[in-house]
């Protein structure tokens, strides 16, 4: 299976924000969309980082409150891992596990088209395994 499978039922909306945002509007943008993390991003497009609920915990404990005025491009990952919708979902799902990382921005060209999150994979392997008992259930009662 690959990522576009999971697009197909996730759909591929991605909500971004650009560097020179404050952190502050991070967080409104991250409860408003009820998501973990989003692409840092000039244009929409590009991918210059990506920002998550932990990288904001990480600063705070750090920096304090004054965290909630600086960019976004201050406490972004600016080395961010991608993968196109041609790509595995188990090649991914181990990706994803062995650098710990949670969200993942899918790209075409270069250019920004979705993005998935682990608990997107983790639904899609579940559905999958559901239908493959589903239809060895049937297989074997007929």
């Amino acid at each position: 299976m690959k990522i576009s499978d999971v697009l197909r039922n996730k759909g591929t909306e991605v909500v971004t924000i650009r560097p020179d945002e404050t952190v502050s509007r991070l967080l409104e943008a991250l409860a408003e969309h009820r998501v973990g993390a989003l692409v840092v991003s000039p244009d929409g497009a590009a991918v210059a980082g990506i920002v998550s609920e932990r990288d904001v915990v990480r600063h705070l404990h750090q920096r304090g409150a004054a965290v909630l005025v600086i960019p976004v491009s201050e406490i972004m990952t600016a080395d961010v891992t991608t993968c196109t919708a041609d790509d595995s979902v188990e090649s991914l799902a181990h990706t994803m596990t062995d650098r710990r990382i949670r969200h993942v921005p899918v790209v075409a060209e270069g250019a920004l088209v979705a993005i998935v999150s682990i608990g997107d994979i983790v639904k899609h392997r579940i559905d999958s395994l559901q239908s493959e008992r589903d239809q060895l259930v049937e297989y074997i009662q007929q």
